[in-house]
């Protein structure tokens, strides 16, 4: 070194911001070069979805016949069956088949109140499905729909075999036997835990004989 000259040596803090700073723009190239627009103002995306109750208030639940009577019926919310008690009259706790079948039907068919839509109740049986006495030859216990069964939709024939399997009267060997207005014979369908929480896969055990 010459005599008057003067030698400036780096500090290793300098040696470390320089590091950082070249570290940072090298993520920054990266960043855009991957089609990330990097920004300083915070993203709102938004409140998170809310999720149906599927659940009717005591203070919303309709009003008990004078007999008190009522039953559960299956309706589809959140693409499960769920059931709700709704009041029914007293032919619906009898031991006529048709007549059970009948009323519990309309309860099933019938659009949800204000209440249960609001916590997320719909049903898929349509409002023209009637049922009708079985036929010389049926198994016992065998209910005519004016429709084929395997027509209707699956959550509709699972929301209304669900339902019909809460009655002691429309249950046969732990199944509900539904037959249509063709030739064809009547079957057995199930309700199970599965078709509770997935309507489509309904259990349909083998066409049934006459006893």
């Amino acid at each position: 070194m010459k005599r008057g000259e003067v030698t400036y040596r780096r500090s290793p803090l300098g040696r470390r911001t320089a590091v950082s700073l070249t570290a940072l723009l090298a993520a920054a190239t990266l960043a855009s070069g991957c089609g990330i627009r990097t920004t300083s103002v915070p993203v709102d995306a938004g409140a998170a979805p809310s999720r149906v109750p599927c659940r009717v208030s005591s203070s919303d639940v309709a009003t008990r016949p004078p007999d008190g009577r009522s039953a559960e019926v299956y309706l589809v919310c959140a693409s499960q069956l769920v059931t709700v008690d709704r009041p029914v009259p007293e032919d619906a706790a009898g031991t006529d088949p048709v007549v059970v079948a009948r009323a519990l039907l309309k309860e099933v068919q019938q659009a949800p109140p204000a209440s249960e839509r609001r916590a997320g109740f719909a049903t898929a049986v349509p409002a023209g499905l009637r049922v009708e006495p079985s036929r010389d030859g049926d198994p016992a216990g065998t209910l005519r729909l004016s429709s084929q069964p395997e027509d209707l939709t699956a959550e509709a024939l699972a929301q209304l075999v669900c339902t019909y399997a809460e009655s002691e009267t429309l249950v046969r060997d732990g199944s509900v036997v539904l037959g249509g207005p063709g030739d064809y014979p009547p079957r057995g369908y199930l309700c199970t835990s599965q078709t509770k929480t997935r309507p489509g896969d309904l259990a349909t055990p083998d066409a049934l004989r006459p006893d």
